[in-house]
């Protein structure tokens, strides 16, 4: 197990990949969320079992079946509920919708044995949602983005729940190895898989398609999903959970400037309200 320090340095790490989630997404154009999902998780059930290796701790990659159950929820139901509102709503407001996990995370911590639920966390939790009603009545009262995209925006604030749940739930497993994330991830893929012959059509990858999702499974999903579980299991985690804020921001101005969302005014008032729900909730 890494010192304090060096834990929460690979969990800032998680961050920063994760900033970049909603731009490969974006740039994996009409693939399938499921199709999506299955590709990007087969390849970060590898990455993990590589990094297991290349540490000698490949014998630490089988789970518990409760933190199996719990990895598979939170991975399966988060991604594939995001990489769905993506598909169908504006990625950049879509992505910051999603980004209120942290909110919440803050919300459903509060309420575990030996905290409780503090002013300012119901105070930062509501400007945060205030910052998703923005950018929602923001396209809805111009005509956009239509029933497809409302839906998406639906699928984005189910993201947020499903993860902020799996996050704080995950607090219980800090005995089970990070390794063992592996095989959530296997699991994930598969279902994935099996979803997408059931009730998708399977299209194949055009050349930037693959890889933008070779992309995901390396960074944001595999990488990330390794570095997270040791930053939250032997990290600090307070500061952890504060620079977690800055990743929508990051992702917001990497698509504006990948030319896949467009800068409006909207869009910069909501990412401020973001950064004072940051501050407001996260105060000691």
């Amino acid at each position: 197990m890494p010192s304090s320090k060096a834990a929460t340095l690979l969990g800032v790490g998680a961050i920063l990949l994760w900033a970049t989630l909603a731009s490969l997404t974006a740039l994996t154009g009409a693939i399938p969320p499921f199709e999506t999902t299955a590709i990007v998780f087969l390849i970060g059930s590898a990455v993990i079992l590589l990094a297991a290796v290349a540490r000698g701790r490949l014998a630490r990659v089988t789970p518990t079946p409760a933190s199996l159950a719990l990895g598979v929820a939170g991975f399966f139901g988060y991604h594939a509920l995001y990489f769905a509102a993506l598909k169908l709503a504006p990625p950049a407001q879509a992505s910051l919708i999603a980004s209120l996990w942290a909110l919440f995370t803050v919300l459903f911590s509060a309420l575990l044995p030996g905290h409780r639920l503090r002013a300012s966390h119901v105070v930062g939790a509501m400007l945060g949602l205030t910052a998703a009603a923005v950018l929602v009545w923001d396209k809805l009262g111009t005509g956009e983005p239509g029933p497809a995209g409302a839906l998406g925006f639906a699928l984005a604030l189910a993201c947020a729940f499903v993860w902020s749940s799996y996050s704080v739930l995950s607090r219980l497993f800090a005995h089970v190895p990070s390794e063992s994330i592996a095989a959530a991830c296997l699991v994930t893929s598969a279902l994935a898989f099996f979803s997408n012959l059931a009730f998708e059509t399977w299209l194949p990858p055009e050349p930037t398609q693959w890889l933008a999702l070779i992309g995901l499974g390396l960074g944001p999903v595999g990488a990330a999903f390794l570095l997270w579980d040791i930053g939250m299991k032997g990290g600090n985690v307070p500061a952890l959970g504060v620079l977690s804020y800055a990743s929508p921001i990051l992702s917001t101005a990497l698509l504006v400037g990948l030319g896949l969302a467009h800068a409006t005014w909207s869009l910069a008032f909501a990412c401020a309200l973001m950064v004072a729900a940051a501050a407001i909730a996260t105060r000691l």
